[in-house]
């Protein structure tokens, strides 16, 4: 057995410019300095509290303030525009690794528990994932505390659980939860970052990711 445990924003979902343009006009209502889109990027992945309280150096309640303004702008964004598509060929991956004995799928995500089950019925997921851990219930990454929930849940040890990221987040998890960790270039962060926060394996392509991993936990085994 194993468990592939996915990130969602910038890794499943192509939603980074989304969240960039929801991010900015949070600020702009907030009456606060706008963050350059640069350094939004850096902060996806993270838990929304975390994520504003470090693009604005915010503290105690203008944290929660501006979270607030977020989540309402968010929604209000999401109901008008109606979709948050997934990557184009993620369909077909976690189809090929459904389909795979012993495999198990999981979701560990900066966003809410809410965004997660609105994405997981836009696209008709919800037969795929065992285990979907999120900041409702855990601390943000990069704490290892989803992956520990994950594999808890799961009863799957850290050398068969695999991390797929697009964020240091997600790989400084992974190294911290003793797991495997496998980075993705289409989303937030570069290759370099990735690499030196802890990613054992880069993919370029979604339709390479079910191939890599199947080395990446083959290579911890046999290590």
């Amino acid at each position: 057995m194993r468990l592939v445990v996915f990130d969602l924003d910038g890794t499943l979902v192509n939603s980074g410019a989304h969240i960039g343009t929801t991010m900015s006009a949070t600020f702009v209502e907030a009456g606060l300095p706008v963050p350059t889109p640069q350094d939004i990027a850096q902060i996806i992945g993270l838990s929304l509290e975390l994520a504003v309280a470090r693009l604005g150096g915010l503290a105690g309640t203008e944290i929660d303030r501006v979270a607030a303004i977020y989540r309402r702008l968010y929604h209000q964004s999401i109901a008008s525009a109606g979709s948050e598509p997934l990557f184009e060929g993620v369909h077909e991956v976690l189809d090929r690794l459904s389909a795979e004995p012993g495999t198990l799928l999981g979701i560990a995500t900066g966003k809410g528990l809410r965004g997660v089950r609105r994405i997981i019925e836009l696209h008709g997921l919800g037969s795929r994932f065992v285990t979907i851990q999120t900041p409702d219930d855990n601390p943000s990454k990069p704490h290892p505390g989803m992956l520990d929930s994950a594999m808890r849940e799961t009863g799957i040890a850290p050398e068969r659980t695999v991390m797929v990221g697009d964020t240091s987040f997600d790989m400084e998890m992974a190294r911290a939860a003793g797991c495997c960790a496998l980075g993705v270039t289409w989303g937030s962060h570069t290759p370099r970052i990735l690499r030196t926060t802890g990613a054992q394996a880069i993919v370029t392509r979604v339709g390479n990711l079910d191939a890599a991993i199947n080395s990446l936990v083959k290579a911890e085994q046999d290590a």
